[in-house]
C-alpha cells in the first residue's frame, strides 16, 4: 500500500496504544467519526431535498425516487475504483480525495439550482455519492478490524452512531434552509396548488446556501485529515498475496454470501422509509402537516437510529449480534405493518419508530458478513459496500406508490425485514473461518 501523506505507525502499534488508552489513537478514531457524521448528514439532506424537488420539477413519486436511485447507483460503480484508488495512494489520501469529490458535487448544486436543471441535479448528487462511497470503502473495514473480532459489531455500531447523529441533524438543517425558505415547503398541508414559474425558480435557488455551507465544511475537513498523522491500516485489510489465496474462496463463506443481499435488501427498506417519510406524514389522513413541519419528525426518526446504535453498541457486548439483529428485524416488520394498515398518528409514529429497529442493521450485517474472512476481509468489505447500491431500488417503491398508493408501498419494506430476519437466524452463521490477520491484546 502506498504511504499516506504523513509517516504513520502500523495499525498493530496503534491497537496496542489503544489498549493502553493512547490519546493520539483516540484522536484518530474521533476524526474517523467525523467522516461518519458528514456522510450521514449529507445523505439525509436528500430526505428534505426530494419533496422539495418533487414540487420544483413537478415530479411523480417514480421520478422523485429516481433521484435517490442515482445516488445509490454511485455505490455500485464507484466501489471497485475506490478500492483500487486506496491501494494506489493509501487510505489517508483517498479520504482526502473523497471529501474533495463530495465538495465538487456540492458546488455543482449551485448551477443546478440556478438553471434550474433536473439532469444537472442528478449529476451533482452522483458525484457527491461517489465521494461518500470512497469514504465508506475506507472507514468501515478500518473500524471493524481495529479491535477484537467478537466486539466488531459493538465497535462499528458505536462509530455509526456518529453517522446517525449527522443524519439526525440534517432534517433540521434542510427543513430550515430548504423547505422553510421555499413556497412548496411552507404550503398548507394537503395543498395541491401548482407553483408558478417564478415560484419554481425561487424555490430551486433555496438549495444554493445550504450546499455552499456543506462544500465549505467538506473542504475544511479534507485539510484537517490531510494534515493528521492517521495510523496506517498495516496488513489488516490488505489483499493477501496470490500464493496465500490458493484454495481460498470468498464464496465458501455463507455469512458473506448471504450478507451481500442482506445489505442490498436492507438498504431498500431504510432508504424507502427515509425518502417517502415527509410525503407520507404530510398526508391529511396521517399527520396533516406541511413539509417543513414533517421534517421535524424526520429528525426524530433519525434520532431513534442514533439512540438505537448507542444502545446496540452496549447490548452486543453481552448478547450475540445475530440475536439482536433478529429482534430488530421482527420489530421493524411489525411497525411497518402498523404503518401500512392504520391511519392518523398511530401510522405516523409507527413509521417513526422503525428508525430505532433499523439502527443496528447495517453495521451488524456488515460485521457479521466479514466475520471469519481473515486475509480476505478487504475484498469482502468491498463487496458489502457495493451492496449499498440496493438503495437504488427505492425507485421500485416509488412505482408501487404511484400504482397502489403511498401507504401500501410500505409492504415492500416489511418484506425486506423478513430477509434480514432470515440472515440473522441462519444466513449469518460462519462457515470455513480463516485466521484473523492480526491479533489484538
Amino acid at each position: 500500500m502506498a504511504m499516506p501523506i504523513h509517516t504513520q505507525k502500523p495499525l498493530e502499534a496503534g491497537v496496542a496504544h489503544a489498549a493502553g488508552g493512547s490519546p493520539s489513537y483516540r484522536s484518530a478514531l474521533t476524526l474517523l467519526a467525523s467522516l461518519f457524521f458528514m456522510w450521514g448528514f449529507i445523505t439525509v439532506i436528500n430526505n428534505t431535498l426530494l419533496p422539495h424537488l418533487r414540487s420544483v420539477f413537478d415530479l411523480s413519486y417514480t421520478q422523485t425516487t429516481l433521484i435517490e436511485s442515482v445516488w445509490f447507483i454511485a455505490y455500485f460503480f464507484a466501489s471497485i475504483p475506490s478500492a483500487k484508488l486506496i491501494e494506489r495512494v493509501g487510505y489517508q489520501r483517498a479520504m482526502v480525495f473523497g471529501l474533495g469529490l463530495m465538495a465538487v458535487g456540492a458546488l455543482m448544486m449551485v448551477p443546478a439550482a440556478r438553471l434550474p436543471s433536473y439532469g444537472v441535479t442528478l449529476m451533482a448528487l452522483f458525484v457527491i455519492a461517489s465521494g461518500i462511497t470512497l469514504l465508506q470503502v475506507a472507514a468501515n473495514p478500518y473500524v471493524a478490524v481495529v479491535g477484537p473480532p467478537e466486539t466488531a459489531s459493538s465497535r462499528l455500531n458505536l462509530v455509526q452512531a456518529f453517522n446517525s447523529a449527522g443524519a439526525t441533524l440534517a432534517p433540521l438543517f434542510g427543513g430550515y434552509l430548504i423547505l422553510g425558505r421555499s413556497t412548496s415547503g411552507t404550503a398548507a398541508a394537503g395543498s395541491t396548488a401548482v407553483l408558478t414559474q417564478t415560484e419554481r425558480i425561487a424555490d430551486a435557488q433555496s438549495v444554493v446556501l445550504p450546499y455552499l455551507i456543506v462544500a465549505g465544511v467538506l473542504i475544511v475537513l479534507a485539510v484537517v485529515i490531510a494534515r493528521f498523522p492517521l495510523p496506517a491500516m498495516g496488513t489488516a485489510t490488505q489483499r493477501s498475496a496470490k500464493a496465500d489465496r490458493k484454495g481460498v474462496s470468498l464464496w465458501s463463506h455463507r455469512n458473506l454470501v448471504f450478507g451481500i443481499p442482506a445489505i442490498f435488501i436492507y438498504l431498500i427498506a431504510e432508504i424507502g422509509v427515509a425518502n417517502l417519510f415527509i410525503n407520507f406524514v404530510s398526508q391529511p389522513q396521517i399527520g396533516n402537516l406541511t413539509h417543513e413541519q414533517a421534517s421535524h419528525y424526520l429528525f426524530i426518526l433519525w434520532g431513534g437510529m442514533m439512540v438505537g446504535r448507542l444502545i446496540g453498541s452496549v447490548v452486543m457486548r453481552t448478547i450475540p449480534a445475530e440475536r439482536v439483529l433478529a429482534f430488530a428485524s421482527i420489530g421493524a416488520c411489525v411497525v411497518m405493518l402498523i404503518a401500512t394498515f392504520t391511519t392518523g398518528h398511530v401510522a405516523m409514529w409507527a413509521l417513526i419508530s422503525v428508525g430505532l429497529f433499523h439502527s443496528i442493521m447495517f453495521p451488524t450485517i456488515f460485521t457479521l458478513g466479514i466475520k471469519g474472512l481473515g486475509p480476505l476481509t478487504e475484498e469482502g468489505s468491498g463487496l458489502l459496500i457495493m451492496a449499498i447500491a440496493g438503495g437504488a431500488l427505492v425507485i421500485v417503491q416509488g412505482w408501487l406508490a404511484d400504482t397502489y398508493g403511498l401507504q401500501n408501498s410500505f409492504l415492500l419494506t416489511a418484506a425486506c425485514e423478513l430477509y434480514v430476519l432470515f440472515y440473522a437466524i441462519w444466513g449469518s452463521k460462519v462457515t470455513d473461518p480463516l485466521p484473523d490477520p492480526i491479533t489484538v491484546p
